[in-house]
């Protein structure tokens, strides 16, 4: 009997999954317990062949047209025959463990959400190195965190009933750009339904995506844009208030302009002075939000 179903979205992601897969493959959770369900938007990059050759027997492949990641993540809970998801996606590597500790969660506090603990790697290289214990390791909380807010559940690393997110209509598919789909997600499980999201220190998987500087910055320029989209969606001051809107951050990075002095000196020190590479970022991602006030409305 299938208790849980892995749900990944994943578009031209052929080379992460040869590692990834195999990882999700070897849990220390039974294997006629969980499933691997593998929602492909698409790809042009050899992933159907892959899976043909990878041959993992509680592994399903659904291949669709582009549907963003909210789209790809509901067809596979859809799908999905077990009563706890668990989502991660094509570029993480699952520790050997992570299903059971999820799944321990559950049972003993159902219902519930489930954080668990994201490891921030660059290369394979460094991942051997941290799963080792060779390297030190980087990641978002404190092993002592017991209890997270709605703004930490990031499906990376992350499970809830079926059940619960049915009821609560899912990932909402108008988040078609970079960000927040997954935080607007936690925010209906935690205020709608009232759930409360444990974070689990030792349900561990580690990123593999190192990002460049430009990409970063595209990306908050993005997330801004979703910032606008979540909160018109709810009216909600808490939203802003966490995610940077405010009228205060609204004015400081409004001051000056993306061209000129202030932001000439962040562009040539970003690589020695930490607060320059924040700064860039942050003017990105307010002005995102603007972008975000022009195109979605107030």
């Amino acid at each position: 009997m299938i208790e849980v179903s892995i749900v990944i979205p994943s578009y031209n992601r052929c080379d992460s999954l040869k590692v990834v897969l195999p990882a999700l493959a070897k849990q220390s959770y039974p294997a006629d317990r969980y499933e691997i369900v593998l929602v492909d938007n698409g790809s042009t990059d050899g992933t159907d062949q892959l899976i043909k050759e990878l041959k993992i027997p509680n592994l399903k492949f659904i291949k669709q047209a582009n549907s963003g990641r909210s789209g790809a993540r509901n067809r596979g809970i859809k799908e999905a025959n077990g009563s706890i998801i668990l989502f991660t996606d094509a570029d993480i590597i699952a520790d050997p463990n992570l299903v059971s500790c999820h799944v321990a969660f559950h049972k003993e506090k159902d219902p519930c959400a489930v954080v668990g603990c994201e490891i921030q790697v660059d290369t394979l290289e460094e991942y051997e190195g941290v799963k080792s214990h060779n390297l030190p390791r980087r990641t978002l909380h404190k092993d002592d965190k017991k209890i997270l807010p709605w703004y930490f559940f990031l499906t990376g690393n992350a499970s809830v009933s079926k059940e619960a997110l049915i009821n609560v209509g899912m990932f909402d598919e108008e988040f078609t750009g970079y960000g927040h789909e997954d935080i607007e997600l936690g925010y209906r499980l935690q205020k709608k339904l009232g759930l409360t999201i444990y974070y689990n220190p030792n349900a561990i998987n580690y990123h593999w995506h190192p990002v460049p500087f430009e990409e970063q910055c595209n990306k908050m320029h993005l997330a801004g844009i979703s910032t606008v989209r979540f909160y018109n969606k709810h009216r909600d001051f808490e939203i802003k208030l966490r995610l940077g809107f405010t009228p205060l951050s609204m004015f400081f990075y409004n001051s000056f302009p993306v061209e000129g002095k202030i932001m000439d000196f962040c562009k040539e020190n970003k690589d020695k002075i930490h607060l320059c590479k924040d700064i860039i970022l942050q003017k990105n991602y307010t002005e995102g939000i603007k972008e975000g006030l022009k195109t979605l409305g107030q």
